[in-house]
């Protein structure tokens, strides 16, 4: 096992992960519901792009860590869930500018007049059930997974690792579901950007 990098102090630190989590949902709630119109000469949906590739890393970054920490390689673990959680810091920033740029897409609107009438809802057949689906799943854990990936990080960084393997089997599989359902919304509903 690893030595402790920081000094545990679960007081302070659950107050901070917890505001800290407090506030980056509420930004991301708040800032979708706002649409920026600005051009910034280039298509901004870029961003979403970058958001799959970023997914897509960190669900490799995810398995390869499970697989360093199955065969006790604890630094090569540590490093890999560090990188995951600043991609997945890049991440979040990119999904705001992305929300607030690009505003809201619906699946099927092949128009993209807004609305997503029956012949295009006809267009796309069941495939829009299986993105709601998948949205509807998604969209919840990911809600909730920054406070989980956050006190694992803290409770490995303390050097508390029981406590960091209970709830690692936890956060592991929520946040790579996370990531991989990421990928597949994005890859679902590209085709509706314009």
């Amino acid at each position: 096992m690893l030595t402790a990098v920081w000094k545990r102090n679960d007081r302070k630190a659950s107050v901070l992960i917890l505001v800290f989590s407090v506030v980056v949902f509420a930004a991301v709630l708040l800032l979708s519901r706002v649409q920026l119109k600005l051009d910034l000469g280039f298509d901004v949906h870029v961003f979403a792009q970058f958001n799959a590739v970023v997914n897509s890393i960190v669900s490799v970054l995810l398995l390869a860590a499970l697989l360093a920490v199955k065969n006790k390689h604890y630094l090569l673990h540590k490093r890999l869930m560090m990188t995951a959680m600043i991609l997945s810091m890049l991440f979040l920033v990119s999904y705001i500018c992305h929300h607030l740029l690009a505003g809201e897409t619906k699946f099927g609107d092949v128009d993209h007049d807004g609305i997503v009438s029956e012949i295009e809802k006809a267009a796309v057949g069941n495939s829009r059930m299986v993105y709601f689906i998948i949205l509807i799943t998604h969209i919840p854990l990911a809600a909730i997974i920054l406070p989980f990936i956050l006190f694992t990080a803290y409770r490995a960084l303390t050097g508390d690792f029981a406590r960091h393997m209970k709830l690692a089997r936890i956060t592991w599989p929520i946040w790579f579901y996370v990531a991989v359902t990421g990928v597949i919304v994005y890859w679902m509903i590209s085709p509706y950007y314009y």
